[in-house]
Formats: structure tokens, C-alpha cells, sequence
């Protein structure tokens, strides 16, 4: 049987290599770290998260359950991780960073199938099948590597990190406690919320309007950034209410001591299971780090904060998959390929995940001279892969999970539920669920 080699040890990689390893083939995995760091990671572990640490919302018959939901049914182990180091943050699936990456690093280094190999890959090894899953901060030896065998120049985009603050230097005789709406996993108040009134609002506008940037590796004409994660400046740019009607929105949220809405919000989210440090929801940005610690002490509860991590931006690369990559994620002039998480060119967390897991079920049917079989066009998963192939390959962009990406129901179902939109994301839900166990059970008996 030919080998298996998966090149990045992040949230695709390791799932991956995990799923090669359950269906009981040896498999390298090769992470550079820490032999080359990147720019944002901070650790060796695999799976470590440099962004957000939340895996989206949990609310049922959402778009981000829905994909959560099916990998979980087919068994994913860092779906199952997540729940095991899961800290509160409302209706959504939210880690301990540093938890989370630990028990990745575990199963994966326990696993007696699974060669960790430490070094930097520059050539792409073609004595088997290769799962390519090394994430947006793709070396430049790499990157150029990948140019070669697709004969393709990279593409890229700008992203941002948000910083990060102790939870004991944030004043919560200023702050307050709540979730919007009301909505938590368990009834309990599970974001810390940073009231503005007008004047202090337009106040920090300014302030972030004519604070200091990292200068970027491009010209700023060109720069290019991922819409759903837009740096804070980007956003204030485009006008003065853009914050309040985005990352400071203070709908749904209601100060407790005075019973009135707040004219804006800064939520803050739970960082660890310890609780001893908070991230700023939606405040990725590419600020000087002073300018940073300056801007951001101007929001009422954080005049203190002390900073565990400040905003910082880097560049992810990805590859034009419509143009190159067939539904199981290889190389149409090379099957024996395949890729996987951010640099197929899917956003988020969970994304990466589910191609992670995808690719490395179809390495495992490729080893075996068995013809991948993708999931039904109608699940999560089959439509995440399904874009990545057969997008505008003229205009493709990094996709998060959505259901715009599903296909629609049918004319007389929509017809029936058009005036019901949760009852018609209920019915988009329920068929790919059952779409996705009758393709279960057809693989199961094989």
C-alpha cells in the first residue's frame, strides 16, 4: 500500500492524519514548527489557534451547526476535542486555545500509525499520496513549491488577529455581564460588555481613525482582506456607523444597572477554562502595538487593561481551487494531491476542519485504488467541497459555510415555507442530515 504524507500539522492537517490513522493506515505528518516559526503562531503544538477561539455558533438549524453536526457524525477528533475543552460564549462552540491544541498534540503524538516529522517540506513527496494542509502561513519555499506542481502563481489575502487582555485589569464597575438576547448554553451571562455612549464613541473613532499602522507587504491599494474578518480600521473607514452596526453593534444587549441599551459595545469573550483572560470580539487590526494599548484603553473598562496579546496582521495564501482541484479535493493533473484547510481556500476554523477530514478519507480511498466518493451535494460538507471545485475559478474567494453555498430546496417547498425562514433552513437542515446517513450507511456496506 503507498504511503501517506500529510504536510502541516494545523486543524486540517491533524484531522487529517487522524482519519488516515483510524482507518488503520500509516501516515507522516510533517510540521515545520519548531524547527520555522511563523509569524503568528506562538507554540509547537498542533492545532494551535492564532485567530478567534471560537468554532461559530451552536444554535441549532444554523449554517455552522449544520457543518459541526455532520462532522461529528462522521467521527471528526477535533469536533470531539472541542467539546471537551469547550468555555462559555453563549450559543457558540467556543475553546481554551491552549487546551484545545494540547489534546490535539496527545492524540496525535499517541497514535502509534501517525510519524511526526518536524522539519520544513519544500518538495512535494511523490512516492504516494500527499495531503497538502499547510495553512495560510505557508512557507515561501513551500508556497513556491505548490506555484511548480500547479503551475500557478499563489494568491493571498490580508488577515488579522484580535488582542487579547487580562480578565483582573478590566474595571467591571464600568463593564457588565450579559449575552445577547439572553442567549447562553446555559442560562448564564457569558460575555463582559464595554458600554459607549455617543461622545465616547466618536471619541475612539477618531482616536483609531489617526492611529498609527504596521506598514503592510504590499502597497495599501492593493492590500486585499477576508470581508468576514476585516481589520477594525478597514471598517471604520467605510463610515462612521460601520462599527455600530458590526463588531460594536449593542443590539440584544442591555445594561443591567440602568435598563438602557448602550449607543455601543465592546464584548469581550472567554478566553481560557480558567477564565483569567479575555479576547476582544470582532478588534483584529494591524495597529502599532502601542497605538494598540493607547486606542484601546480610550473603551470605558479597559483605561487599565494589561494585554496578554495584542492585534497583529499576517498574509494567508491559498490556491485557486476551481481551477485545479476536482470534488475530493486532489489535483485533477494529480490525484495523488490533495489539499485541505485554508489554503484550498475555505475561512474558518470549522471549514478546515471538515476539508481536513474530507481529504483525509479520500487519501485513505486513494492509497487503497478506491475512487473517492464525495458527500451529497445536498450536506454541509459536500457543498463546502463542491465550491472549492467548481467555483468561478475567474473570481474566487476564501468561502466560510453558509447556506447560500447548500442547494436550494425545492420550488414547491419553498413556495410552501416563504413566509417561515427558520422553518426553511429547519427543512435545508434536515435533508443534508439525511443525505449525509444514507451516504454513511452506503459506505459502511460498501
Amino acid at each position: 500500500m503507498i504511503p501517506i504524507h500529510v504536510i502541516g500539522g494545523g486543524l486540517a492537517g491533524s484531522e487529517a492524519a487522524l482519519q488516515a490513522a483510524r482507518a488503520g493506515l500509516p501516515c507522516v505528518l510533517y510540521e515545520m514548527r519548531p524547527v520555522r516559526q511563523t509569524p503568528a503562531h506562538q507554540t509547537d503544538r498542533f492545532a494551535e489557534l492564532v485567530c478567534s477561539n471560537s468554532l461559530k455558533s451552536e444554535q441549532e438549524n444554523s449554517a455552522p451547526w449544520l457543518l459541526k453536526e455532520e462532522l461529528q457524525r462522521l467521527g471528526s477528533f477535533l469536533i470531539e476535542a472541542a467539546w471537551r475543552v469547550r468555555v462559555p460564549a453563549g450559543h457558540a462552540l467556543t475553546v481554551d486555545r491552549v487546551e484545545f491544541a494540547r489534546e490535539v498534540s496527545r492524540m496525535v503524538e499517541m497514535s502509534p500509525l501517525i510519524e511526526v516529522r518536524r522539519e520544513e517540506v519544500t518538495r512535494v513527496p511523490d512516492d504516494g499520496v500527499a495531503v497538502i494542509a499547510s495553512g495560510p502561513l505557508t512557507s515561501d519555499a513551500l508556497a513556491a513549491e505548490i506555484a511548480r506542481i500547479t503551475g500557478s502563481d499563489r494568491l493571498f489575502f490580508y488577515d488579522a488577529i484580535s488582542p487579547i487582555v487580562e480578565a483582573d485589569s478590566i474595571d467591571m464597575s464600568v463593564a457588565f455581564r450579559a449575552s445577547r438576547y439572553g442567549k447562553s448554553m446555559d442560562g448564564s451571562d457569558d460575555y463582559i460588555n464595554c458600554p459607549m455612549n455617543r461622545v465616547q464613541y466618536e471619541t475612539f473613532l477618531a482616536a483609531l481613525s489617526e492611529a498609527a499602522s504596521v506598514p503592510s507587504h504590499i502597497p495599501q491599494d492593493n492590500a486585499c482582506y477576508f470581508e468576514s474578518c476585516l481589520p477594525i480600521e478597514e471598517l471604520a473607514r467605510r463610515g462612521p456607523d460601520t462599527l455600530r452596526f458590526g463588531p460594536m453593534k449593542p443590539i440584544g444587549l442591555t445594561d443591567p444597572r440602568n435598563g438602557r441599551r448602550p449607543y455601543a459595545v465592546v464584548q469581550l469573550r472567554q478566553e481560557n477554562l480558567r477564565a483569567d483572560s479575555y479576547n476582544l470580539v470582532g478588534f483584529q487590526n494591524h495597529m502599532r502595538f502601542p497605538e494598540q494599548a493607547r486606542v484601546f484603553r480610550m473603551i470605558p473598562g479597559l483605561e487599565s487593561a494589561e494585554f496578554v496579546r495584542y492585534g497583529q496582521i499576517h498574509r494567508n495564501t491559498y490556491i485557486n481551487g476551481p481551477a485545479l482541484l476536482g470534488p475530493a479535493l486532489a489535483l485533477r493533473d494529480r490525484p495523488r494531491v490533495l489539499f485541505a484547510g485554508q489554503i484550498s481556500g475555505v475561512e474558518g476554523y470549522v471549514e478546515s476542519i471538515a476539508t481536513g477530514l474530507m481529504a483525509g478519507r479520500n487519501a485513505v480511498s486513494i492509497a487503497r485504488g478506491v475512487e473517492p466518493e464525495p458527500p451529497p451535494r445536498e450536506t454541509a460538507l459536500g457543498s463546502l467541497c463542491a465550491y472549492i471545485s467548481g467555483a468561478d475559478a475567474s473570481d474566487y474567494q476564501p468561502a466560510n459555510i453558509t447556506f447560500d453555498l447548500l442547494l436550494k430546496l425545492e420550488e414547491e417547498t419553498r413556495h410552501r415555507l416563504r413566509h417561515d425562514k427558520k422553518a426553511r433552513h429547519a427543512e435545508v437542515c434536515r435533508r443534508a442530515l439525511a443525505a449525509l446517513d444514507a451516504w454513511r450507511l452506503a459506505d459502511a456496506t460498501g
